[in-house]
């Protein structure tokens, strides 16, 4: 194998893990002289010499206007999915607002469920699993009443309905008196099922008041019998051959459980969902995925490198952390740094309480004092040695 011929040659050339296994890869099977090895090497070698950063280099300055200057070219819209209901999802510069602030929840959280193979190629499967992660409300699944005179909420379930949905009628029987008390925190009812003619019967504790009757019609009529709660419309999509699910909400964790789902090609655009489910090197690598794809979408082309940094400085104490006050800016070792950021007096005021002292290490604070930055030119100091004549 020619890979195993120039194996000891590639691991003994000065370049990163990475591009030897992509140089490894490049070679496999392919029939190549030694004159055309040294030459390729070579030139992989210099190209990866033409890339590395210059020693000084203010790189943190660099990645801010590369990101920054752009993203004002940047337009304020939403996309629309097309199909039966349509999903909208926050792009241009909003998106890349909320990632950088690192949101909790975006303004429009979004999933794009990958499925198995074969899942992937049956509509009637993918439309299955849809149904198993789509949020359906107990009102889809037959006539509900309320009757007034016995002061009770009568559910008559349709049961063809529920055999296209692939659920039982006591399935639902079950699972909608137990997710009224723990999901709606609705306490106040007692239950009778009649299996035999499909039907739940609900009645309210105080029998005296048709308030209460009417709150819990509204209840039983909105409760989640099927699917995810967070998970509101489900669109099945063809793309590339293969069935995508594209969902309005967004729970990762409870996708993963369903069965169809494809969990190593499933994303979310929620970040810190990401990162308590799939850990922080996933979330610094959905960071640097959305950021890429938001500027991308404008025809912004920006280099990954910029937004790896920006993405590393955010997650490098295991937790994903906002660029602003709050985050990484806010926790800056220099006091005047912090200050010349946001909020000056608070900044101030507190370190002068604590007695703190700023080591002047920065560009920000060395700006502000007039000294030169130790970064360039500035971190380069010359030393003036007298020879001894013989």
């Amino acid at each position: 194998m020619v890979a195993d011929k120039y194996d000891k040659k590639i691991e003994a050339a000065g370049l990163p893990q990475k591009t030897k296994d992509q140089l490894r890869t490049f070679l496999e099977g392919k029939e190549i002289t030694d004159a055309q090895f040294k030459e390729i090497l070579e030139r992989v070698e210099k190209e990866y010499q033409s890339t590395r950063i210059e020693a000084c280099e203010a790189v943190g300055v660099i990645a801010a206007q590369s990101i920054g200057e752009p993203g004002t070219q940047m337009t304020m819209r939403t996309f629309h999915y097309a199909g039966v209901a349509e999903i909208n999802v926050t792009l241009g510069l909003p998106r890349l607002i909320e990632i950088m602030d690192a949101r909790k929840e975006p303004s429009t959280p979004t999933m794009t469920v990958y499925l198995e193979t074969e899942y992937g190629i049956d509509r009637d499967r993918a439309r299955e699993v849809s149904w198993q992660i789509e949020a359906a409300p107990l009102h889809e699944f037959g006539d509900i009443t309320t009757d007034m005179e016995n002061m009770q909420v009568v559910v008559h379930l349709n049961v063809k309905v529920c055999e296209k949905r692939k659920i039982s009628p006591s399935e639902i029987m079950e699972v909608a008196p137990k997710k009224i008390r723990d999901r709606r925190h609705y306490r106040d009812f007692e239950h009778d099922v009649d299996e035999a003619n499909a039907t739940l019967i609900f009645t309210p504790k105080d029998r005296e008041s048709y308030q209460n009757l009417f709150q819990l019609a509204e209840h039983v009529r909105n409760v989640i019998v099927q699917g995810i709660d967070d998970i509101l419309r489900v669109v099945v999509r063809k793309e590339a051959g293969e069935y995508i699910l594209y969902t309005e909400g967004s729970n990762l964790k409870d996708v993963f459980d369903v069965a169809g789902v494809d969990t190593t090609r499933t994303r979310t655009n929620n970040i810190s969902e990401i990162a308590q489910v799939l850990g922080i090197e996933a979330a610094r690598n959905a960071i640097i995925h959305e950021a890429q794809s938001t500027l991308n979408e404008q025809g912004i082309l920006v280099d990954v490198r910029h937004i790896m940094l920006v993405s590393d400085m955010m997650c490098m104490e295991g937790e994903v952390k906002q660029i602003g006050r709050h985050g990484i800016a806010g926790e800056k070792e220099s006091v005047l740094s912090r200050a010349a950021f946001e909020v000056t007096v608070n900044h101030l005021l507190d370190a002068a309480v604590a007695n703190e002292t700023d080591e002047l290490s920065g560009v920000t604070e060395n700006v502000i004092v007039g000294q030169p930055i130790q970064l360039g030119t500035g971190d380069v100091k010359l030393v003036a040695v007298k020879q001894r004549e013989n």
